[in-house]
């Protein structure tokens, strides 16, 4: 694609809604399937994409993502006209001028943008699971004469109220916008990703900074002032694997659905070629899987030392499961040690915590448990 398009990620929320998780790392650094971290995929897409522009934004607990991020050598951008750039808000004399929404996000880095001087501009979420590459909708971008493309994804009626909603025309056109409609008109879910020509993109949103009563958010803002305008919007229907990991309940599902006897799931752990994710972890150790160990269709990591018995679980390498533990239907992330005795039910263990000796956590089976150490989590 060169450098007529650039890609923004947003990847400086909170979080919050993954508790623990995010208490000292971002969201997009959590980690996923083992071996990755969230923003490993929208940063190997745009890889995958030949995008060789990116800005990854981040905000808050932002540290280890951005040393993690680096300067994008993990996904391959390490020649010369690749540019991973980690953008933090700005400073002021009071101190960083924290991201008012998604589009403030963009407005503080138009600059950088500037620099770049891309036609297109992709915008993407940092803390979505799916692989794919960006060429095609970008193909039907500039072909229609849109000023902004958006990526839909169909989802199930009923779960149509939880998204922003789109409608469009029999040519993809959108003819309306419903924000988690009670009737939703249409089962169009946004999925959060745009590209727009950037000059139009520019002048909306230096429009958008002089309005004070403004939340500077893409999907309250933006996109509804562009339709008032009569701007040309057109959706992009993705029909791929995608999961929005915003919660734990969903986390945990996407963790699921990497494994091969889970209906509906997908095979993004394999995926080779063109569509590959990359991520830090490409020399681990041969996991150690015991001769008493008892596997059931589970995914264990190299580097992960197992014993004991694993029942429809994702395992992270540098994790001890001991001999006469029982995990069912968990997602075990790094550094987690499950002793002797210990039963698991249907729970994310957060990095690095201890499963005690006969603990049982989330023994009743009452929805998905993260579990961050302590013997209340139960």
């Amino acid at each position: 694609m060169s450098n007529r398009i650039a890609a923004m990620i947003l990847a400086g929320g909170k979080g919050t809604r993954l508790q623990a998780l995010t208490r000292k790392v971002a969201k997009p650094a959590v980690s996923y399937g083992g071996k990755y971290r969230i923003i490993d995929f929208p940063l190997s897409n745009c890889a995958n994409s030949g995008i060789y522009a990116v800005g990854v934004l981040t905000q808050y607990e932002s540290s280890d993502l951005n040393t993690y991020v680096g300067n994008g050598e993990k996904w391959g951008y390490n020649g010369v006209r690749s540019m991973v750039s980690v953008l933090t808000p700005k400073q002021t004399e009071e101190g960083s001028n924290w991201y008012a929404g998604t589009a403030d996000a963009i407005s503080q880095n138009l600059d950088w943008l500037d620099k770049v001087d891309p036609t297109y501009v992709l915008i993407l979420s940092g803390d979505h699971i799916y692989s794919c590459t960006y060429n095609e909708m970008l193909d039907r971008h500039i072909k229609s004469g849109a000023d902004c493309t958006i990526a839909v994804y169909p989802v199930p009626w009923t779960e149509a109220p939880r998204f922003g909603i789109l409608i469009t025309d029999k040519d993809g056109a959108i003819t309306d916008f419903q924000e988690k409609p009670k009737n939703p008109k249409s089962n169009l879910a946004s999925m959060g990703i745009y590209i727009f020509t950037y000059k139009t993109l520019r002048a909306a949103l230096l429009s958008d900074m002089k309005d004070e009563h403004s939340d500077h958010d893409f999907g309250k803002n933006i996109i509804p002032k562009m339709m008032e305008e009569h701007k040309k919007l057109m959706a992009y229907t993705y029909h791929g694997y995608w999961k929005d990991v915003g919660t734990v309940a969903s986390l945990h599902q996407a963790n699921m659905d990497l494994l091969l006897n889970n209906p509906g799931g997908t095979n993004l752990y394999t995926v080779q070629g063109a569509n590959k994710i990359y991520s830090e972890d490409t020399y681990s150790a041969p996991q150690y899987i015991g001769r008493k160990a008892k596997v059931i269709d589970s995914l264990v990591n190299q580097g992960a030392y197992v014993l004991g018995l694993l029942d429809h679980c994702v395992v992270s390498g540098s994790c001890v499961i001991e001999e006469g533990a029982e995990v069912y239907n968990t997602v075990v992330m790094p550094g987690v040690r499950v002793k002797s005795g210990a039963k698991v039910y249907d729970a994310i263990l957060a990095p690095d915590v201890t499963v005690g000796a006969n603990e049982v956590v989330n023994g009743g089976r009452e929805g998905i448990l993260l579990y961050a150490g302590g013997r209340g989590n139960k």
